[in-house]
């Protein structure tokens, strides 16, 4: 390839490659969403067990004190925890 053939494409592509890099960075600088407020979510510790494959889920934050099961396998999952 030629001198005058490759010198262009080079520069193209370098300032390709620091303006990704620049907006890659520029979006690590942006500032995380605040939390939620302190009434919107609760801590509860809650165990749940899928009945058709068996999968587990353990559910700490929550809206309401006892929330309405997930659903996994197209069913709602079994609370096998005690409610405290």
């Amino acid at each position: 390839m030629q001198w005058y053939i490759a010198v262009p494409i080079a520069v193209v592509a370098s300032a390709l490659i620091i303006r990704v890099g620049f907006k890659m960075l520029s979006g690590l600088g942006q500032p995380i969403a605040p939390p939620p407020e302190p009434g919107d979510m609760r801590k509860i510790n809650l165990r749940y067990r899928c009945d058709i494959c068996g999968a587990e889920l353990k559910m700490v934050l929550a809206t309401a004190d006892i929330p309405e099961p997930p659903r996994h396998c197209l069913d709602d999952m079994t609370l096998i925890s005690p409610i405290e």
